[in-house]
């Protein structure tokens, strides 16, 4: 059965920062053909793309990952009913989303022993571990919750109330939790697996960390005898050209999505604003770690997205072999596109896949051995062809006017 994935290949120079560190506070690193890399993890650049997603989707197409999923089911009810006070309605919050979810909802310990030792009011109950729910399951609870409110108990005793109120959390997922997953331990049946897989973005050379040392002048010490900083320190930092991937089951997150949620949009459109914003949000993100300390916005050099029918293909391998500056000049972009169009030509040549449709976006000389992996477009075209593409191949759909056919086996030849 023929799939629809997609690929996207990013690469992207960054200068000295510290993205995502680790325990210690320095940056996060791996070991990968017998070098030492920068790395930044998955987790971090997921992060940052959901935060993109604010910018780019209606809220009401996104979820909320937090332990305080009572307070916002709760503020919700109160929202619908404002004869119910604050009690009643975290009652109802807690006994709705135990009956949806399984999981239990005490007051965390810490909390309501430093509430009672400040005399402070008694804090509201938390899930153990973050649940991840949409906005349109959180208001769907609370429209349930709200027709059991005379007797919150005995309603979900009544099992089609109790099952309800599962498939509410289980259906309507937002964008982000069909794209990235969601996992809810104590109800197995609710978890949602991931249409999208992140890999640890990596240095396409090898890297050693520095230390930048610091002081902090106190404005106010006028006393020559003691004319010190007011505070000293260390960071740690490095510079890398990254080699950054991602891949999107698109059948996967058809199936955790849904068709149309509004009658007058097409079924295929709920799949083509994701796509839309997955492919915007993780080219453009940038993970915020010590972000003020070195201001590190750059934006991708390259990027090449190849539309799949078989099974997703990561490029990371054109970079076992670390690229080397050259003397003198130095650079590692241009070592790197001359890797990748090498290996990419190699890798799709031997196993027959170099007919899939590919688009590339570069900037600057040191990308313009990439023409010849994809049809050259800017960030507008690449997202209204890929989700054109894309839409072509759902049920019911065919792609419109303009959207380029893949290249030719030829066409996608490294350069003698």
């Amino acid at each position: 059965m023929t799939r629809t994935i997609i690929d996207v290949h990013v690469l992207q120079t960054v200068p000295p920062s510290n993205l995502n560190r680790d325990d210690t506070g320095s940056p996060k690193s791996a070991f990968y053909g017998g070098v030492r890399r920068a790395r930044v993890s998955s987790q971090a650049w997921k992060r940052a793309t959901r935060q993109a997603f604010n910018e780019l989707l209606d809220p009401r197409e996104l979820g909320v990952r937090t332990r305080q999923v009572p307070g916002l089911l709760a503020s919700r009810i109160t929202a619908l009913d404002s004869s119910l006070g604050e009690e009643s309605a975290m009652t109802l919050a807690v006994e709705t989303l135990s009956a949806a979810t399984g999981s239990k909802f005490p007051i965390p310990l810490r909390k309501a022993e430093k509430a009672k030792k400040n005399d402070l009011p008694e804090p509201q109950p938390e899930s153990t571990y973050l649940m991840f729910l949409s906005r349109r399951q959180l208001d769907g609870l609370a429209e349930h919750a709200v027709k059991g409110a005379a007797d919150i108990k005995a309603f979900f005793k009544v099992k089609a109330n109790k099952e309800m109120a599962k498939k509410i959390a289980d259906t309507r997922h937002s964008v982000d939790i069909a794209l990235f997953g969601r996992m809810v331990a104590d109800s197995t049946d609710l978890n949602v697996d991931a249409a999208a897989q992140v890999a640890h973005a990596l240095s396409v050379h090898a890297v050693e960390s520095e230390s930048d040392y610091f002081t902090a002048v106190d404005d106010e010490n006028k006393d020559a005898e003691d004319s010190g900083a007011g505070m000293i320190g260390t960071v740690e930092f490095n510079s890398a050209t990254l080699y950054r991937y991602a891949a999107v089951d698109v059948d996967r997150l058809r199936e955790n999505l849904g068709t149309g949620v509004r009658p007058d949009e097409r079924e295929d459109q709920p799949v083509h604003r994701a796509v839309d914003a997955f492919l915007r949000a993780f080219v453009q993100s940038m993970p915020t770690g010590k972000a003020h300390t070195f201001a590190n916005q750059t934006l991708p050099d390259a990027v090449i997205v190849t539309l799949r029918s078989a099974r997703p293909i990561s490029f990371v391998g054109a970079f076992e072999e670390p690229v080397v500056a050259p003397l003198g000049t130095g650079g590692h972009l241009r070592g790197a596109c001359a890797q990748l169009v090498g290996y990419v030509s190699d890798i799709e040549k031997a196993y027959g896949v170099s007919g899939d449709p590919s688009w590339v976006l570069r900037a600057g000389t040191a990308t313009e051995s990439l023409a010849a992996l994809g049809t050259a477009v800017g960030l507008e075209e690449l997202v209204h062809e890929v989700g054109e593409a894309v839409a072509a191949r759902l049920p019911g759909r065919t792609s419109e006017n303009g959207v380029p056919e893949a290249r030719t086996p030829e066409a996608r030849t490294a350069p003698a």
